[in-house]
């Protein structure tokens, strides 16, 4: 898969309660749209839309703003229980997938690749979602690789419930950092799923990591620079995945960022994350 093909889907953002996630997200402000329960049984999410077609998905365990209260067995049984129940935030990407059958086929050249499942929700209006996905790796779904994603019904039903992005303030989600615990033997892994090339290195004493970015993707990998950091204890309770999400916005300057680094030669600014409860920059 060509770099230029590592166009970012959607994020998501793990939780236990929708409401607060929103309202967390909507204090730095980013509005977003409920977009209903999916048919799991256990969960359900709401959305901030950007104008290049991607979105950050927040997905919580279902408290029943439609009614319907999540089964606790199938939420047990959801490959990201661990992260919404310890509300760890950042927890998976996607990629689109224009012909899933193709791409999985040649994925499986480097990589474990799952069939792929059909899945989908219904938005609150009643309008019926349908997609299918394929897991890339031998990790929780999204985690350490993405996951691929392609539309059944017209994609952008999925990605604007209201017809129109919820902001125009950021036109899209740019960057993916994934903690890692060992950052050659995870870029060797990137490398050969996704045939690029060797990445660029950096340290950012602000998120105290390691950096390793694959220049023309999204993809950055981060190994914490010590034991007592924030990474390292996010690699214990949560293991290896998305850390942090990166936008781009339509003018950083309109924006009060709580930090700021400077990866590879461009500024990263950084929103308040105890406020926010997880980590999200913009550049």
């Amino acid at each position: 898969m060509p770099a230029s093909d590592l166009v970012i889907d959607h994020v998501t953002v793990a939780g236990s309660d929708l409401r607060a996630m929103q309202a967390k997200l909507a204090s730095i402000g980013l509005r977003s749209e409920y977009g209903g329960p999916h048919s799991n049984h256990a969960t359900e999410m709401a959305l901030a839309s950007f104008p290049d077609g991607s979105y950050l998905e927040l997905i919580a365990i279902a408290r029943g703003l439609d009614g319907k209260a999540a089964d606790e067995k199938a939420v047990d049984a959801h490959y990201w229980s661990r992260q919404m129940r310890g509300n760890a935030g950042p927890c998976a990407w996607a990629i689109r997938a224009k012909d899933l059958a193709s791409e999985v086929a040649r994925l499986k050249r480097g990589v474990l690749v799952t069939e792929p499942v059909r899945a989908g929700r219904e938005r609150p209006d009643g309008v019926r979602l349908d997609w299918e996905t394929a897991n890339v790796g031998t990790e929780p779904n999204g985690t350490f690789f993405p996951f691929l994603i392609h539309d059944l019904t017209p994609r952008e039903r999925r990605a604007y419930p209201s017809g129109k992005p919820t902001t125009q303030d950021f036109s899209g989600v740019s960057r993916i950092v994934i903690a890692v615990r060992d950052l050659n033997a995870s870029a060797a892994r990137y490398r050969k799923a996704f045939d690029l090339a060797a990445p660029v290195e950096q340290a950012d004493p602000t998120i105290a990591g390691q950096l390793a970015w694959f220049p023309g993707t999204p993809v950055v990998l981060a190994s914490p620079l010590n034991p007592d950091s924030w990474l390292a204890a996010r690699l214990s309770a949560f293991g290896e995945g998305p850390c942090a999400f990166i936008l781009h916005a339509a003018n950083a300057s309109a924006h009060q960022p709580a930090a700021n680094s400077v990866w590879f030669g461009s500024q990263i600014f950084w929103c308040d994350a105890a406020k926010l409860g997880w980590r999200l920059g913009f550049e």
